[in-house]
């Protein structure tokens, strides 16, 4: 059962945990990513006869395969994903950034171009739930940016097929090849590339820790969008919130794993035992009911606090993946929010809104980095390269305090780079 706590009682310790499972895994997955650099698919082959029970003739999914998904897939699931990624791509599109020049000076020009990544790779899991919604979720913007090749990789069935859904998905995202490969494994044949899977420049999607450390692994080697933790959700509601409604946004995120953290701080200690009661009856109703209570029960909790800007500077500091304000006038809060991944207003948005239709991205940072991060975004796609341009009439007027500026740093070879082209006798 979720505990009630009372916010005067608690220490900032107990106000602040939460759960960080610690896996050991590195010298594992090291081992993963080494054999992979060296055997390329051989490797990938016999890890996924190894950890996934199925032994591959192929590790691409081949055209055939994804026309027979699409028979597979209810004509009304098309549909509603056709939905999804039109508000998907109306929400990131905003996103977009534009090159800019500046000429405001005679003689000096300085400029930044926004370049796509050439090739970005998504890793979508497969394991005790398949997430078309990530699918979309992480190649839309990848899209919008204009990436040229998007590869995907999600591990596959012990028949060697690919959850149709996710295959649907990936369809209508845009995603030019899908591979047949998951775990550890799946990222060290992105970042390094194998005889069947082209090396990307950006790895993106959630995995569980091994998936995780890999990309810790192979960062620097290419780009990566974060080192996800487990879902979390903290909702803020008042007295007039509906009971039922916040049971199952915080059960919501419970059926997700066992790890994951579901959190009400609220000002109403009726509001919080009427919570505590409909979990209970819910948790009857969920399909993943087991890994919802082992959640619940493990890492859940209700604090009472004695106002709404209380709750909204525990949210702070806490920092969460979601964050619900269940609240009459929730844009009243908005400017208080200042770390929180995807923040869903009022009584009537749900955060499973966010994590399959609403637009903005259900890719969110975890574990309190959302204090200095922000969700996936099409910035994840893009580079920037900067240029300058000075005549020589413009470099004479600044070329004193350049050579001056590189004289106090010691670098007089950086003084005389500039010294030398406006003083004909050096």
């Amino acid at each position: 059962m979720i505990k009630v706590l009372d916010y005067t009682k608690l220490t900032p310790e107990e106000i602040f945990a939460r759960n960080n499972p610690q896996s050991d895994v590195e010298d594992i997955v090291s081992d993963i990513i080494y054999n992979v650099r060296k055997n390329k698919d051989k490797a990938l082959f016999e890890y996924e006869e190894k950890f996934d029970k199925v032994k591959l003739t192929s590790l691409q999914v081949s055209e055939d395969e994804i026309e027979e998904a699409l028979k597979l897939v209810e004509v009304e699931f098309i549909d509603i994903l056709k939905k999804a990624k039109e508000n998907i791509i109306k929400f990131h599109v905003q996103q977009k950034r534009n090159s800019f020049i500046i000429n405001d000076e005679e003689g000096i020009i300085c400029g930044q171009k926004i370049i796509p990544i050439a090739r970005a790779g998504l890793y979508v899991p497969g394991g005790t739930a398949a997430y078309p919604s990530t699918v979309l979720m992480d190649a839309l913007p990848a899209l919008i940016a204009g990436v040229k090749e998007i590869v995907m990789v999600t591990p596959p069935s012990k028949e060697g097929k690919i959850n149709p859904y996710i295959l649907a998905a990936a369809s209508i995202a845009g995603v030019n090849k899908i591979f047949k490969v998951g775990g550890a494994q799946a990222i060290a044949a992105l970042a390094y590339g194998t005889e069947s899977i082209p090396p990307v420049d950006k790895i993106v999607g959630p995995g569980n820790a091994f998936v995780a450390e890999a990309k810790k692994q192979v960062f620097g080697k290419v780009s990566i969008d974060m080192i996800a933790g487990p879902s979390e959700i903290l909702v803020i509601a008042d007295e007039n919130s509906s009971p039922s409604y916040v049971a199952s946004d915080l059960l919501c995120q419970a059926e997700h794993d066992k790890n994951a953290s579901s959190v009400l701080v609220t000002t109403s200690l009726d509001l919080a035992l009427k919570v505590q009661e409909e979990i209970e009856k819910q948790l009857d109703l969920l399909e993943r009911k087991e890994i919802a209570k082992c959640s619940i029960d493990n890492n859940g909790k209700i604090i009472i606090v004695p106002t709404i800007e209380k709750a909204i500077e525990i949210s702070n500091t806490i920092a969460p993946e979601h964050l619900e304000l269940c609240l009459d006038n929730p844009f009243d809060y908005l400017d208080a929010i200042t770390n929180a991944g995807s923040i869903f207003m009022g009584r009537n948005c749900p955060e499973a809104l966010g994590d399959y239709f609403a637009g903005p991205n259900h890719t969110l940072p975890t574990m309190g980095s959302a204090k200095f991060s922000s969700p996936l975004s099409v910035d994840d796609f893009i580079k920037k390269t900067q240029y300058t341009y000075y005549t020589k009439k413009a470099l004479c007027k600044v070329a004193n305090d350049v050579a001056f500026f590189a004289s106090k740093e010691g670098l007089t070879g950086h003084a005389r780079s500039v010294t030398i082209r406006i003083n004909e006798n050096e």
